[in-house]
């Protein structure tokens, strides 16, 4: 299972990000300053929002070179204001500029992540609706946007594809039905040597209905349901089963499908429609 707290995780991600930015070496950085120089550097705000991926770039500025000395001033999940510092880096001068746009990089995204967020947490305040993400991620950044959302308020769906039996709209159809669909993950569940949960995405009322008479799932997902049918939907269900709603929910709808009585809300737009917020590391 996926793991933020994971060192060998968050050490995998960031080894990767080097690789494709600094490759055989910073060459600019090495031909223009001295192999000995020390400096200091600020992590500037230059926008408002909710700060994330502070913890992470310790661990970057860690791997880029162990002898550097941070100091942070803001931790993740904290308002920002332009002019506010958020931490400050020393130690050698190469080791901060090597460091410096992978560190921006996930944190203004992160933050611009965690800040949207946010604000559909705000949204959804006095219902018992939670926030989910989802898989709609940038490859090879999806640690970082994760990250982001859980900072930010929501609750981390499945990581991946390996850790939930999770039967959607093309599983069924080629599966041959709903009933099929379930057999077959129900069957393949057993030969695992994990406990694994089965969740399955329902288009109508019809594939519903077909669902609460076979049960056996931990949850089911109401795909493109409007609220009045999403409401009528879990009287239905009568707390059977969890339930998620997803498809095309706004920050304009999501108050009335936190309203119907629904267990999560999944929104792909927490990562995928999202602006970064302007963050600077500038020589102090």
């Amino acid at each position: 299972m996926f793991n933020y707290e994971d060192p060998s995780y968050v050490q995998a991600f960031i080894q990767s990000a080097l690789r494709e930015d600094v490759g055989e070496g910073d060459h600019t950085s090495l031909s223009t300053v001295p192999a000995d120089a020390k400096g200091t550097a600020e992590l500037k705000v230059k926008d408002r929002g909710i700060l994330a991926g502070v913890e992470l770039s310790l661990a970057i500025f860690k791997e880029v070179d162990p002898t550097l000395l941070v100091q942070v001033f803001i931790p993740d999940g904290t308002w920002i204001e332009p002019g506010q510092v958020v931490l400050e880096v020393s130690g050698s001068s190469q080791s901060i500029l090597k460091a410096e746009r992978l560190v921006l990089n996930c944190m203004q995204r992160m933050s611009g992540i965690a800040t949207y967020t946010r604000s559909l947490v705000n949204i959804l305040d006095g219902t018992r609706a939670k926030l989910l993400d989802t898989r709609k991620t940038t490859p090879n950044f999806r640690l970082a946007e994760k990250w982001a959302c859980k900072i930010g308020g929501a609750v981390n769906h499945r990581y991946g594809l390996f850790d939930m039996i999770l039967i959607k709209d093309n599983h069924v159809d080629f599966a041959g039905g709903i009933k099929q669909a379930l057999e077959k993950a129900f069957s393949y569940a057993k030969t695992l040597s994990k406990p694994i949960e089965v969740m399955i995405e329902v288009r109508n009322e019809t594939e519903l209905d077909e669902v609460l008479a076979i049960g056996g799932v931990k949850r089911i997902m109401l795909d493109n349901f409007t609220p009045d049918r999403l409401r009528d939907a879990i009287r239905k269900i009568n707390g059977r089963f969890i339930t998620e709603a997803s498809g095309g929910i706004t920050e304009k709808t999501l108050r009335a499908y936190g309203e119907t009585g629904v267990d999560y809300i999944s929104v792909g737009a927490l990562t995928h429609q999202v602006k970064s917020l302007d963050l600077s590391l500038k020589a102090k």
